[in-house]
């Protein structure tokens, strides 16, 4: 494990977040830090105990969209983890958007969690205004248009058909789900405490708040200092970050310095989201860099021929902007899922991707920027990170991290982050910041 983590006070970590895949893990871990909380995201449990003082450890799994049974197993495995670790507060992310099926896997693993820790009642908060998520009634929005009206309706592997979260929620989980409502978040912190307290007492399971702005996280966060468990996107986590910070200006240090990536060295693209936005952002920098569509027949009929093929060309691309590898986007999809299958088209675009990176690695590529959680995981696993520190934040959610172990960069992005420029962005950040 590093030990060049920001020292900040010698207690143990305040915070034990269970990701459900990579990039998940780094927003979050770059809410905490902006928040003023030192934090390491661990990608490998081992036996070691952290010992450096950080007041936040993230643990990044691969369970968004594995079976359930699959997702709860490696969920309780962090828990346990993170509560050697000392760890006092859990905090269960998932995606703004909700990412689940009507079995899971948001339901099963918060269900396990709690019933692990003994817990009776927790928070679902996807809520992240900065990224255009608020929930209004219980009702998840996504940039103003409710979610099953956003671009998540048709996603290729979780379609949100519902933006109603207790809905969603009680159809995957054993309990029963309640809105406590924007106009009792306005109310303040007590009225927030006193709605937590009736709606347990009424036998609620799960509490879905009102959030249209970081002012209302804060009061949330305020107000559920005391649950054992939280649940949500990164926007909760940065309103406990900014209440544990309040008033202590000796936490509030620039513990991003840690994983601040170098100058130099070799960057590659690879994208294995099909997003709205990753879409927008892949047509973008198509424009002007040099970039290549992934060829799914060849991911699954000739794998090693093709990651040679592809890997020679990147090589060859080397410039003054990065080259991109992307998946097939649009109405493509459709048409491969018909051809193959839609997880087994899937399982190979991740081997490739990962594949790939381990044969770039190999030939010096330090610098990878990588679109999509499950891209993101699969290309971490192969190449054996196990653990990242925390650099700066590139767009809301999206940090440059460092490898602990190696010299290795990179920015792990979720689908829909970031703006139409953000692979430029990434480039131009530690490129201008490192002169």
């Amino acid at each position: 494990m590093p030990t060049n983590t920001p020292r900040l006070h010698a207690v143990p970590p305040r915070i034990g977040v269970i990701a459900d895949d990579f990039t998940g893990g780094t927003d979050i871990a770059s809410f905490l830090v902006n928040g003023g909380l030192s934090a390491i995201q661990v990608t490998q449990l081992d036996e070691q105990k952290i010992t450096t003082d950080v007041d936040a450890i993230v643990v990044s799994l691969k369970s968004r969209s594995c079976p359930a049974e699959e997702a709860v197993a490696l969920s309780l495995e962090a828990l346990r983890w993170l509560q050697q670790q000392g760890c006092e507060q859990i905090y269960f992310k998932y995606c703004s958007t909700f990412d689940s099926t009507a079995q899971g896997n948001i339901g099963p693993v918060t269900d396990s969690l709690l019933d692990a820790l003994a817990q009776d009642i927790t928070l679902l908060c996807p809520a992240l205004p900065v990224n255009g998520r608020t929930v209004y009634h219980g009702y998840l929005f996504v940039n103003g248009v409710p979610l099953d009206e956003s671009g998540m309706r048709n996603h290729p592997v979780t379609p949100m058909r519902d933006a109603n979260v207790m809905r969603l929620m009680e159809a995957q989980a054993t309990g029963r789900a309640a809105n406590i409502p924007c106009f009792v978040i306005d109310a303040g912190v007590q009225a927030v405490q006193q709605a937590i307290a009736d709606l347990r007492q009424a036998g609620y399971r799960y509490l879905v708040p009102d959030a249209l702005n970081s002012t209302h996280l804060e009061t949330i966060a305020e107000a559920s200092q005391t649950l054992t468990l939280l649940t949500g996107g990164s926007g909760l986590a940065g309103g406990l970050a900014s209440v544990q910070t309040r008033g202590s200006s000796s936490r509030n240090v620039d513990a991003s310095e840690a994983g601040k990536p170098a100058n130099g060295g070799k960057t590659v693209i690879l994208s294995g989201s099909c997003s709205v936005m990753t879409n927008a952002q892949v047509a973008t920098y198509a424009a002007q860099a040099p970039a290549l569509p992934l060829d799914v027949a060849g991911c699954i009929e000739r794998l090693a021929d093709y990651v040679s093929e592809v890997a020679e060309w990147v090589c060859q691309q080397q410039g003054a902007l990065a080259p991109l590898v992307y998946s097939t986007a649009g109405d493509d999809v459709a048409r491969i899922q018909a051809r193959y299958g839609a997880k087994p088209a899937s399982a190979a675009v991740e081997a490739f991707f990962a594949a790939l990176a381990l044969k770039l690695a190999q030939h010096g590529f330090d610098h990878f920027i990588v679109a999509g959680g499950e891209t993101s995981g699969a290309v971490m696993q192969r190449l054996q990170v196990g653990a990242l520190l925390i650099g700066p934040q590139i767009a809301p959610g999206v940090p440059w991290v460092r490898a602990a172990n190696a010299a290795r960069f990179f920015a792990l992005k979720s689908g829909n982050f970031g703006d139409e420029r953000f692979f430029f962005t990434a480039q131009d950040f530690y490129q201008k910041d490192n002169k």
